[in-house]
């Protein structure tokens, strides 16, 4: 059967597992469907099948990933070359995951080219650009497995936002991850012309 793991510090959780079926996985139609049974829910799906139900993002956490997104938003708005993502955002990846990146951002034509009931669903696509920031609920390891994997389907930039340690695990194609220390700004360049992410309200 689909499995179903929770990932919580905030347990128990009412979950309506009315829409499961006793196949392998769940087809998209039924995560689908499954998602908006349970609109609440913070809901990703591994490459495996496997749903992954999360708590809502802490207060902290939230205050910070609106100032990411913020701040993306603002550039993007200025550089009109793509479409910036919340963190209620799914998006199924190449491998079959969907996953739903703090933020995101796509070049237009990329995101122009998918068929209006594609982008009203969890739009086939990885993002350009990806951001995750670490809460207390997350491990590590966990969320660098979660990068490895939006790289490995396609993501060209990435950013790990480690709060605990003030750092920043920056991700690229077919190069070693980088770990930035302590930073005032990350440059987001040249995937992103001109944008930085500045740190100090969101350490």
């Amino acid at each position: 059967m689909t499995s179903l793991l929770v990932k919580s510090e905030q347990m128990p959780l009412s979950i309506d597992l009315s829409s499961l079926t006793t196949l392998p996985k769940m087809s998209d139609q039924q995560f689908y469907n499954f998602c908006r049974t349970n609109p609440d829910l913070r809901i990703e799906r591994n490459t495996n099948g496997e749903i992954i139900v999360m708590p809502p993002a802490f207060s902290g956490t939230g205050n910070r990933n609106g100032r990411i997104f913020g701040q993306l938003f603002v550039w993007s708005e200025a550089d009109a070359t793509g479409e910036v993502f919340d963190s209620s955002s799914g998006f199924t990846l190449p491998n079959g995951a969907t996953r739903s990146p703090d933020t995101a951002w796509i070049l237009s034509d990329r995101w122009n080219a998918l068929q209006p009931e594609q982008q009203a669903s969890f739009a086939p696509i990885a993002p350009d650009f990806v951001v995750e920031l670490r809460s207390s609920s997350d491990t590590l390891a966990s969320l660098k497995e979660k990068m490895e994997e939006y790289i490995a389907n396609g993501v060209r930039l990435g950013l790990l936002i480690d709060r605990k340690n003030y750092q920043v695990h920056v991700y690229r194609p077919n190069q070693p991850s980088e770990i930035l220390d302590n930073s005032k700004s990350v440059s987001c360049e040249p995937e992103m012309s001109e944008f930085a992410l500045k740190m100090a309200r969101i350490w």
